[in-house]
């Protein structure tokens, strides 16, 4: 099988994993819901960037062996450290200086 061919199966498999999380989170109260919106949000775009790009025949194995390959990418998501918070208050600062310097002009 190719490395184009088990990232099918492992999007499929993936999506229907979210799908499930997705009527699980449904049938939660609306704080509920809030509480894991940005669980849900991430494995979404783990899922997007799977459609973007191919894993290596070796890793979608791996990942297939897994009975929830989303939820384990997503628990290594988690001890990652992003520059998100930073990148979000580097888009505060320069949206607050575009807009002081429209009002200059």
């Amino acid at each position: 099988m190719t490395a184009e061919e088990l990232t099918t199966i492992l999007y499929r498999k993936m999506k229907a994993e979210q799908d499930t999380y997705r009527d699980w989170l449904l049938g939660l109260s609306p704080m509920e819901i809030l509480d894991h919106a940005y669980e849900y949000s991430v494995r979404e775009d783990i899922l997007m960037a799977l459609e973007e790009r191919d894993v290596t025949v070796e890793q979608g194995s791996a990942l297939l062996d897994s009975p929830c390959p989303l939820a384990d990418i997503y628990r290594e998501w988690q001890k990652l450290e992003t520059r998100y918070m930073e990148d979000v208050r580097d888009t505060i600062e320069s949206c607050a200086n575009r807009l002081v310097f429209r009002d200059l002009v």
